[in-house]
C-alpha cells in the first residue's frame, strides 16, 4: 500500500472528519475495504481520496473541482512529478535562504505576481503543451500555499490568488515522498475540471462524496471562494436535487455541510433539503478563524442515503 496526504494546506479540508466520514461508511465497504468506484465531484485539499487510496482497494476513482488551477495541480502531479519537484526544490532554496525581513517581498513580487501573471488555464487546458509553464504554475501555487497567511486558498472575481504573505518561521515548501506517492496513486484516477453537475457516473452503486463550499454560519464567517465562482444557497439546493437524483439511480452518497443549527437553533435549511435522508451530527474542530477565540469544536453534517 502507498501512503499519501494532501499535498495544500486546504480551508474545510477533511483530515480531522475522517474518522467520522469512515464510521458512516456503507457496511459493506467497511468490511471488505473494497470500493468498485469513489467519485468527489468536489475534490479541493483531498484529504478523504488520499485516505481512501492508502487504505481501502479503490478499483476506479473519479475526481472533479471547478477551480482549474486546483485541478492542474493534480494534473501535473499525476504526470510530471520529478519536473515539479525539482521547480519546488528551486522555490524552496531560494526561499529559505532569506532573512525575515526579505520574505515578505519575495512572497509578493516573486511568488504571488508571478503566479497572477502566469499562463492562463481552463478546463480544456492540455497538460502535454507549455508544459514547462504549467510546472512552474503548479510550483508557484504550491509555494503560496504554504507561505500564505493561514494556509489558504482564495481567488478574487478575476482568478487572482489575493491571500497576504504569513510568517512561518522554516516553512516546507516540498515534500518529495509525498508528491511521489500522489503521483503514483493518481496514475488510474480520472480527472475532470467543471461543474458538480458534469461528473461522469459509470455505473450505479458508486460512492459518491460530494463536500461542497460549506453554507456560512454568519455573514461574517462566509468563506465560500476558493474559485473565482460563489456557491450561495440557490447552489445548495441545486446541489440536493442533483443528490436526490443520484439517490434513485442506485448510488451510495455522503454529503458534509455546515450545521446552521450551531448559531440557529431554528434554521432547518437542511433538515428540509435533506429530508428522508440521515442527518448526522458530528463534532469538528474549526480552524479557519482569524482570531483564536472563534476557534473551537462545532457541529457539522454527514448525511447519508444508506
Amino acid at each position: 500500500m502507498i501512503s499519501a496526504k494532501p499535498f495544500l494546506k486546504w480551508a474545510g479540508g477533511k483530515r480531522q472528519l475522517i474518522p467520522e466520514i469512515e464510521k458512516h461508511l456503507p457496511k459493506q465497504i467497511q468490511e471488505s475495504k473494497i470500493i468498485d468506484c469513489y467519485i468527489e465531484p468536489f475534490l479541493g485539499g483531498g484529504a478523504l481520496l488520499f485516505y481512501l487510496l492508502s487504505n481501502y482497494n479503490v478499483r476506479k476513482a473519479i475526481i472533479n473541482d471547478i477551480n482549474s488551477d486546483l485541478i492542474l495541480s493534480y494534473k501535473i502531479i499525476k504526470s510530471f512529478p520529478n519536473e515539479l519537484i525539482n521547480e519546488l526544490e528551486k522555490l524552496e532554496n531560494q526561499f529559505l535562504s532569506l532573512t525575515p525581513e526579505e520574505r515578505k517581498p519575495f512572497y509578493y513580487d516573486k511568488l504571488r505576481l508571478k503566479f497572477n501573471n502566469s499562463i492562463k488555464v481552463n478546463k480544456d487546458t492540455d497538460i502535454n503543451t507549455e508544459t514547462p509553464l504549467l510546472v512552474s504554475k503548479v510550483a508557484l501555487l504550491i509555494a503560496l500555499n504554504k507561505t500564505c497567511f493561514n494556509g489558504l486558498f482564495r481567488q478574487n472575481s478575476k482568478g487572482e490568488f489575493n491571500v497576504p504573505f504569513g510568517r512561518y518561521k522554516n516553512p516546507r515548501l516540498l515534500d518529495k515522498e509525498n508528491l511521489l506517492n500522489i503521483s503514483k496513486l493518481l496514475q488510474h484516477v480520472e480527472i475532470y475540471c467543471g461543474s458538480f453537475l458534469d461528473v461522469p457516473l459509470p455505473k450505479e452503486n458508486s460512492l459518491v462524496y460530494f463536500d461542497p463550499p460549506y453554507r456560512p454560519l454568519s455573514n461574517s464567517s462566509s468563506f465560500t471562494k476558493y474559485s473565482k465562482e460563489d456557491f450561495n444557497d440557490e447552489d445548495q439546493k441545486e446541489l440536493a436535487r442533483y443528490f436526490r437524483k443520484l439517490d434513485k439511480l442506485g448510488h451510495l452518497l455522503i454529503l458534509s455541510n455546515s450545521d446552521p443549527k450551531n448559531t440557529d437553533l431554528h434554521d432547518d435549511f437542511f433538515d428540509d433539503l435533506y429530508k428522508g435522508f440521515k442527518i448526522n451530527r458530528v463534532s469538528a474542530k474549526r480552524f479557519i478563524n482569524s482570531k483564536s477565540n472563534g476557534r473551537g469544536s462545532i457541529n457539522e453534517l454527514l448525511l447519508t442515503n444508506f
